[in-house]
């Protein structure tokens, strides 16, 4: 059983995507500290033809909070706008926004709940059949930390392989998942160039930006596209 295990982040890049669908079975790590400056409520998207960031606001995060126990206090008006301005010309503007709308108007304010929500959205307009599950509902051992948690999550879903991001080789070792009888694999994902406005090809966008000017169909081999490591 090939599993994956990440933080929820606001719409992030196709290589999130990517690992969602190679895994049966993906776990949304709620239960662990906010990271301020990382990509948890903020995400890059075209703004006048540029890569620009967009944050969304949050009562009183911080890292002595727990993602699941932050809440959100953006209404999204300004970032429906954001949409609206840059993207009104991409050719699938209207079915995204569409997508946006259920996204942000998620009735409760909890932070983690309301990404889990916006990924499940995203997987189904993407085909994308992997299991979800959040880690704060999982009956584990509260008291591990970093690879000793994520090897214990592992053996507690019977996963004979873990897959991260290419970031995590920096964190992880094959050596300490193969004595646990569990294969390591790392996603590096390619670069799969796609027109966007008039501008020269930015990488590295919100999967928005990448809906906003694909086709289902083209996503879905955009997903395919990348190596393990």
């Amino acid at each position: 059983m090939k599993l994956g295990i990440m933080q929820p982040y606001f719409l992030p890049y196709i290589g999130y995507w990517q690992l969602i669908k190679a895994v049966d079975t993906y776990v949304v790590y709620d239960d662990v500290t906010y990271i301020k400056g990382g990509w948890i409520n903020r995400n890059n998207f075209l703004i006048n033809k540029q890569k620009k960031m967009y944050t969304i606001k949050l009562k009183d995060a911080g890292s002595y909070k727990l993602i699941k126990d932050i809440e959100i206090l953006d209404d999204f008006g300004n970032f429906n706008k954001m949409l609206q301005t840059n993207y009104a010309k991409a050719p699938y503007f209207k079915q995204i926004m569409e997508l946006v709308n259920q996204i942000t108007c998620f009735d409760k304010s909890n932070l983690a709940l309301f990404l889990n929500n916006s990924i499940l959205a995203i997987n189904r307009y993407l085909n994308i059949n992997t299991k979800v599950i959040l880690s704060s509902e999982l009956n584990k051992n509260e008291v591990l930390k970093g690879k000793d948690r994520v090897i214990y999550i592992c053996k507690l879903l019977n996963a004979t392989d873990y897959y991260n991001a290419i970031g995590g080789v920096e964190l992880y070792d094959k050596n300490d998942f193969s004595i646990n009888n569990i294969n390591l694999h790392f996603i590096k994902t390619g670069v799969t160039p796609y027109k966007q406005l008039s501008n020269d090809f930015i990488p590295g966008l919100s999967i928005l930006d990448v809906m906003m000017f694909n086709s289902v169909e083209d996503i879905q081999n955009m997903l395919t596209d990348y190596i393990l490591v």
